[in-house]
Order: C-alpha cells, then structure tokens, then sequence
C-alpha cells in the first residue's frame, strides 16, 4: 500500500472495463465505448484516433501501429505490424546519389508509408462491434471544434517548435499567432477533421488509394520525395506471430522484427539469472544490473535487428543471455561494449480490458515529435520518420531497400500466466522502450510493486554514452553508479510514459495505472 501522506495517486479499480492512454480526453473516449458496448480493440481504436488529434506531438494516422490482442482474456496472443515502408524508389544508391552518407532525420526522406489507417480497419473488421465511423467521432469534433492544450503536450510542442518553422504547412496549423500553443490554450485542426470525416465515410480506400492519397503523394513529391501512388496502395498490415519469453513465473509476449520488443525480451532473459528480490528496488545495485543488462541487449539489437524475424530464435536461444549475463560484474560497468546514439521521441500507448476480457497492447506513433516535420496542407495530416531508422550499409539488416520496413521503436508488451491474460502493458519514449519494460516488469514481479506505484518509480536510461537519470533517482544510488564506472547525468526530459491494465482472475478485478510523466488517466466501470 502506497504512503497516503506523500504525493502520488492510487490505481484505478473495477471490475467490467478499463482503459488507460496518455490522455484525458482518450481515455474518456475509450471508456464510452466500452460502456456502449463496444469491445476492447473499439476502444483503443477511437482513444488512438482522439489521440491522433490532441496529441499530434507523439501520433497521427499519417503514422504506423502494433497491436497484441488476447481474445476473450485467454492465453492466445494475437500480434498486428501495422508499419509502412520505404517508397518503392528509396535505396541506398538513391541517396548516396543526393549526397546522403545517412539517413535523414527530417524531411521527406524520412517519410515511410502510414499504416496505421489500414490497420485501424483490419482490426476493426476483425475484432470490433461498433462501425468506424462511430469511433472516429470523438476525434472528428475535437478537431472541428477545439481540444484544450494539456501541460505535457505543450511542453513537447514547444520543443518542437524549431522544427514545425521550417515547413510552412506545419507552421500555419502548429504554431498559432508564431508560436506553440501554451498550456490551456483552445487548438483546432479544421483540415483533419475534414480528412477523418472522409475517412468515416468512405473507408480505408480513399486513403490508400483516393483524394487523400492523391493529396499526400503529390506533397511529398512537391518537396523531392521518392513516393509514389502505387506505394500508398500497396499498404497491407500483416498478422504477426509473437515472441515470448518466461520471468518469474510469467510469459512476456513481444511483436517481432522489425520491431525491437526482442531487445525486451533479451533484457529480460539476462535479469532473470540474478536475484533482485534480494536488492533495494532504488538502490545501485539493482540499477547497474538493469543498465548493463540493456546495453548488452542493446547491442545485439543494433547488430542484428531489422525486417528479418530469423533473428528472434537465435537471441532467445536458452544459452544466449547466459553468455552475455556473464560478461556483467556487479562493482563494474562494461567498457569492451560498441557506443551507441539512443535517442528519446514520442508516442501514444492505450491499454484496454472489456467486459469481456478482451485484452488488447496497442501503440500508435509518427516517431519523433511531429514526425519528419512535415504536414500536408490539403489533408492536415503531419508524415511520419520512420525512414530515419534506415541504415545506409548494404550488410547491416536494417539497411534501406525499395519497399522495406525500418526498425521499428514502438513496441506494445502482453503478459500471461497459467493460460489467461494478465496485462497488456507498454512504455513509450523511442529507444528507451526495452528499457522502460524490464524496469516496469521488474518493479511489479520482483519487488511487488502496485500497478501505479510501478510505473511512477524513478527512472535511468543509459542513452549510449551516459545514464541519464530522473530526479527521482535517490543521490546515493547515483554516487553509486559512478562508483561502478558510469558516467551520470540528469535526464532534461522524463523517460517516457507507460500505461497498463492488470487482470485478476481469480477475483473478476481489473487494476489500472496510467503514468504522471504524461497527461492521461486510466478509468473504468
């Protein structure tokens, strides 16, 4: 039981639905839909559309989804990869011919195709009850008439600010009067709501292959992009198989590459061979063992994660993690390992439970904030850059091809034991991901946290050069950590948000919990 005398609030509980997102008005959509009946993929579905609105900082349909899904609260875990792909004339000699030793960041060759709208609709038609167009009008009205800005989304929007100046279309709907919106500040966004309208009344084929498409290619193309027509059209999202492994007892499920949830599980073999129930949760200890653990992990998704799934058997093969547990000391950090450049960005996570059981892990991003910086003016609809994950090496897995998917960052988590659902989780924040799910993981099956009081704890993330470390992070673990050989320094900006529905069976109960680091709430009924 948490201290009722310091700050902090309880987890949510009842007992026919949940949901918990990163946003007030999100959650209040989802919860809506549970209540009129619609299931738990309905929900997530309107709560990551009201989202694509009010959050356009970490989402929007001109981004990509993955979804895991346990029908009926079963242990069957169903897996969705809704990401897009480079355009078919995207290759390395491509830009190396435009004088690109790397992939860009920004601009429109970083634009990958959006998957999230189709696999809206796929996941619609498989597995919802309520029409589309019912599920979009939450995000219609709030953009037609005005959403009111949140702290933490004006806090991101204003970081992005630079960006949004440099593409005029971006400029005229984000930055109202010259600047970013500030904190209680009414926004609108006319132009999506037109756009998502559309999309209500005439399905995914207006835009994959109508007006919308026409509209979106033709901007792209306007400012030197490689899309095409036939690259929007070919859009399909895919059912995957997901990967798992056993900690503590239970089953983490994963989806595969390209997206990085293997490094999760990778993390989470290498823990489970040392004992840290035995550890103070905030202490040094605990900590050094789980940045270690993630650079290992780390390094092996930088060598050989990308659109390839082959990999997954080979780093969850049972004498894997040993070998790479055993090049960790416990007084000192790893100085033989390779230096990488991680990097925080921006997401939307929603995790929803019906009265059915339903359960249903569902991300949705444009990658970092605001995507590639680029809206297109007709549609209202801000890219995606998540070209910018591509490697410009032939060898490396990642490497760029015509039609590829890039690795991937956002990764939704399920957990299940003894043949039921337990919790469909995630973390956001880019490459922190992994990270953030071991930590959260650890926190509840190690040392018993409650749901919320999990996700609260302070956070470190080694970023590939030093641990950037919340403030919550006790003084003497840090002293701690540089003991050991860690570089340390203070995070500018929280790492990353994370929502989760646990499921009791035994006592029909669902507990949620939805992070302070972002604006949302979790609520049931």
């Amino acid at each position: 039981m948490r201290d009722f005398q310091t700050p902090g609030r309880s987890a949510v509980r009842t007992t026919q639905g949940m949901a918990a997102t990163s946003h007030p008005l999100s959650t209040l959509a989802a919860l809506d839909v549970l209540r009129e009946g619609g299931t738990a993929m309905d929900a997530a579905i309107c709560a990551a559309a009201v989202q694509a609105v009010v959050e356009p900082q970490s989402t929007g349909i001109g981004g990509d989804c993955f979804v895991l899904h346990c029908p009926g609260g079963g242990e069957r875990v169903l897996g969705l990869n809704g990401s897009g792909r480079a355009p078919g004339g995207a290759s390395i000699e491509a830009m190396r011919g435009l004088g690109l030793t790397e992939m860009p960041g920004f601009g429109p060759h970083s634009v990958t195709t959006p998957g999230a709208i189709d696999a809206w609709f796929r996941l619609s038609a498989d597995h919802g009850r309520l029409p589309m167009a019912r599920l979009l009008e939450p995000a219609i009205a709030y953009a037609e008439d005005g959403y009111v800005i949140h702290d933490r989304v004006a806090f991101d929007w204003q970081i992005a600010a630079p960006l949004l100046a440099q593409d005029p279309a971006s400029a005229a709907i984000f930055l109202p009067g010259g600047h970013a919106p500030r904190i209680g500040d009414l926004h609108r966004q006319p132009a999506l709501a037109r756009t998502l309208r559309s999309i209500a009344q005439h399905g995914r084929a207006v835009f994959y292959e109508g007006a919308l498409a026409q509209a979106m290619v033709a901007h792209l193309r306007s400012l030197g992009g490689l899309q095409d027509a036939a690259d929007w059209a070919a859009t399909r999202s895919d059912a995957v198989t997901p990967i798992s492994t056993l900690y503590r007892g239970y089953r983490v499920h994963q989806v595969p590459p390209n997206n990085q949830g293997l490094t999760a599980l990778v993390m989470l073999d290498i823990l489970s061979g040392f004992d840290l129930a035995s550890l103070d949760p905030d202490g040094p200890e605990r900590m050094h063992l789980e940045i270690e653990a993630a650079r290992l992990a780390y390094a092996d998704r930088d060598r050989h994660l990308g659109e390839d799934g082959g990999i997954s058997d080979r780093l969850l093969a049972p004498d894997h993690a040993p070998r790479l547990r055993a090049a960790i000391r416990p007084d000192q950090r790893i100085e033989t390992l390779p230096q990488t450049a991680l990097a925080l960005s921006d997401t939307v996570y929603i995790s929803v439970v019906d009265r059915d059981r339903n359960a249903v892990s569902f991300i949705n991003s444009t990658y970092h904030s605001f995507g590639a910086g680029i809206t297109c003016p007709e549609t209202g609809i801000i890219f995606q850059n998540r070209g910018a994950s591509f490697r410009l090496d032939p060898a490396h897995p990642n490497a760029l091809a015509p039609g590829k998917r890039p690795l991937h960052t956002i990764m939704p988590g399920m957990l299940t034991k003894d043949g039921q659902a337990i919790m469909p989780y995630g973390v956001m924040g880019g490459d922190y991901q992994p990270a953030g799910h071991a930590h959260l993981l650890v926190n509840l099956l190690d040392y018993g946290m409650d749901l919320q009081q999990a996700i609260d704890h302070p956070r470190a993330f080694h970023d590939g050069r030093a641990v950037q470390v919340e403030r919550g992070v006790p003084a003497r673990t840090i002293a701690g950590l540089q003991q050991r050989g860690h570089e340390v320094t203070c995070a500018a900006e929280p790492h990353g948000g994370a929502q989760a529905v646990w499921i009791d069976p035994a006592r029909g109960t669902l507990t949620g919990a939805s992070d302070p680091r972002k604006d949302g709430i979790a609520l049931g009924y």
